[in-house]
């Protein structure tokens, strides 16, 4: 949710702060702009709508340096617009900023009695004020941006650029990520590493409650407190082309493709066939903490919520321990009861998620143990939390997340498989013949998406549609869900996802001839129940979708039928999801929608 991009060195700055804004317009934006110090002055250009605006902006009037700061907004304060669209610059001063300045009424009212003119909606043009009065009195930069970090509150990412200095910026964080990149003459600074990819593989994760200054010559970094920090670059190895589509028509199709070897790449090195165990790794849950665990809370927003309701059925079935899921965003607004001996599973596909994060820090701080589930390395969760299961997607740059939710199923499957072996509930025999099937996973995904085209053309059925239904019981409910959630966010569908047996309390009534009910009906405990459910719609003359791995139990039932490889029921997930992420996709395709890029919605949420 919003993007931050920052340089200094020695090359024309503007088109790699273009270039970098573009490495994060998955983060989701109504507006761009930069801020570029030629050596004298600060140029700032800005425009209302995607870069390519921006782009013709600087096409007509460029500008020149190798300073500069550069940001992609989404609105939170103000309408989409130019006036809205950062930097912001008050002064001598230019401001970039992700998050949110809760005490932002105050300040402002203070501000404009002190007789500061505003020519913006939004929170940010504070900061701008601030860091510039700061200045008038005779403050450094550094220390200018140290005071108004003093006097406000909330989430918040910031780069601040000087008329006076055209050798530094100097950024600060809080709750919204910021990371550094390193290279020889010159420093960069992001919101995420594929920014940085094209010049730097070595990055500096800041951490909450800290600053930096980059010049050509590195970075100092402190905490607002005034404490040096002393942190050593980490290398990002993976490609700047795992980040670029690859001939794919949209990065989320590419990443649906993706998923067999995310797949893999998560399980790689963490299955121990012969011994029905899993490697630990980094997770820091031995045998006796394991056999400690009293309860486990699952906290997550959005699909990783989905993900964390297939999680709490697992761990319940294999490791016997009472789970719940909790909606993170709630979570920490009803003082919940969690301490000692839960285990609190925050699962992220950034890792940033604001509300995640914070829920999570209360659990913490509450006395809970807290295990991350997340796709970034050096993110702010797995940095907080006590041990990390990584799942190994890769970057994933489509609003709407796929490849990501997959491997999110498999890292909380294999936590399932390792808990319940620790703590004596899962046998070595069933645990081998689970794990074997498990490994055999990608090769079913790529034998499900070989029906893509079928998909598609399931899709033109339904392309008119302006309602559908999906509906799954037990570890399918999870699945209903992120389908539905799939086609709302990409194709504008309304679309509910329900447990099955929840369809006679209110969704049977919207049932007709025109309403589109996806059912997954995978050959599981719950077949039979949800047979008679799909009895229920045709017999309202529903239109029934059926995402099956025996053709015969929904012959006479379906309109349209598709087919996905067998495989044991705590499996199941992982490969009917496909054909709902394809049904999603082909839908939202042929109605024209911005699949990568949907309307209001971000790729990860820093504020709350």
């Amino acid at each position: 949710m919003c993007g931050i991009i920052g340089y200094v060195g020695t090359e024309e700055c503007a088109p790699i702060l273009l270039e970098g804004l573009r490495r994060l317009e998955y983060r989701g934006y109504d507006s761009a702009g930069v801020a570029v110090h030629d050596g004298r002055e600060l140029n700032v250009r800005r425009a209302a709508g995607k870069l390519t605006a921006l782009g013709d902006v600087l096409a007509r009037d460029p500008v020149h340096g190798t300073t500069g700061i550069g940001h992609t907004r989404w609105a939170t304060h103000g309408k989409p617009a130019e006036r809205n669209a950062h930097p912001h610059v008050s002064g001598d001063i230019a401001v970039v900023h992700n998050g949110i300045i809760e005490n932002h009424v105050e300040l402002k009212r203070s501000l404009k009695e002190q007789g500061r003119e505003f020519h913006s909606d939004t929170d940010t043009e504070i900061v701008a004020h601030l860091v510039d009065l700061a200045t008038q009195r005779g403050l450094d930069l550094f220390e200018a941006v140290r005071e108004t970090l003093k006097v406000i509150r909330g989430a918040y990412a910031i780069a601040v650029l000087s008329r006076a200095d055209s050798s530094r910026i100097v950024l600060a964080k809080n709750a919204s990520p910021l990371v550094l990149g390193v290279g020889e003459g010159v420093m960069l600074a992001a919101s995420d590493v594929p920014a940085l990819l094209a010049h730097s593989r070595d990055v500096i994760f800041l951490e909450d409650g800290e600053m930096a200054e980059i010049t050509r010559k590195g970075a100092r970094i402190e905490t607002v407190a005034g404490v040096a920090v002393e942190r050593a670059a980490v290398r990002i190895t993976w490609s700047l082309m795992q980040a670029e589509r690859g001939g794919y028509k949209h990065f989320m199709l590419k990443e649906v493709h993706e998923q067999p070897r995310a797949l893999e790449d998560t399980l790689r090195g963490r299955v121990l066939l012969e011994d029905g165990l899993l490697e630990p790794g980094e997770m820091g849950i031995g045998v006796d903490d394991a056999k400690a665990i009293k309860r486990v809370v699952f906290l997550a927003c959005g699909t990783s919520f989905h993900a964390a309701l297939h999680g709490r059925y697992l761990l319940e079935a294999l490791a016997r321990v009472p789970a719940v899921a909790e909606l993170a965003s709630e979570f920490r607004y009803r003082d919940p009861v969690v301490g000692e001996g839960d285990l609190v599973i925050a699962v992220s596909q950034s890792g940033e998620t604001a509300d995640t994060l914070a829920a999570a820090k209360e659990a913490k701080e509450r006395g809970a143990r807290i295990l991350a589930v997340v796709n970034v390395q050096g993110s702010a969760i797995a940095r907080m939390a006590h041990g990390t299961l990584y799942t190994h997607a890769g970057p994933e740059i489509g609003v709407a997340s796929t490849k990501c939710f997959t491997a999110q199923l498999a890292a909380l499957t294999m936590l399932a498989i390792h808990l319940g072996r620790s703590r004596g509930t899962l046998g070595a025999e069933k645990a081998r013949a689970l794990l074997g099937e498990f490994v055999q996973i990608p090769h079913k995904m790529r034998t499900a998406l070989e029906g893509a085209k079928h998909v598609e053309s399931v899709a033109r059925s339904i392309l008119h549609t302006r309602d559908a239904l999906f509906l799954g019981r037990g570890l399918s409910s999870a699945i209903a869900l992120e389908g539905a959630l799939k086609l709302k966010e990409i194709s504008y569908v309304h679309a509910e996802g329900y447990a099955g047996g929840e369809m006679k309390h209110g969704p049977l009534a919207l049932v007709d001839r025109d309403m589109p009910v996806v059912c997954l009906l995978p050959s599981d405990s719950t077949l039979e129940k949800m047979l008679s459910n799909v009895q229920e719609v045709r017999a309202r003359d529903g239109n029934v979708i059926a995402i099956v791995d025996d053709e015969s139990v929904a012959k006479d039932l379906a309109t349209y039928t598709i087919k996905v490889p067998a495989t044991v029921e705590a499996l199941t997930p992982l490969l009917t999801i496909v054909p709902l992420q394809l049904l999603s996709y082909y839908v939202a395709d042929l109605r024209g929608t911005d699949v990568d890029q949907p309307r209001n919605l971000a790729k990860t949420v820093t504020v709350e």
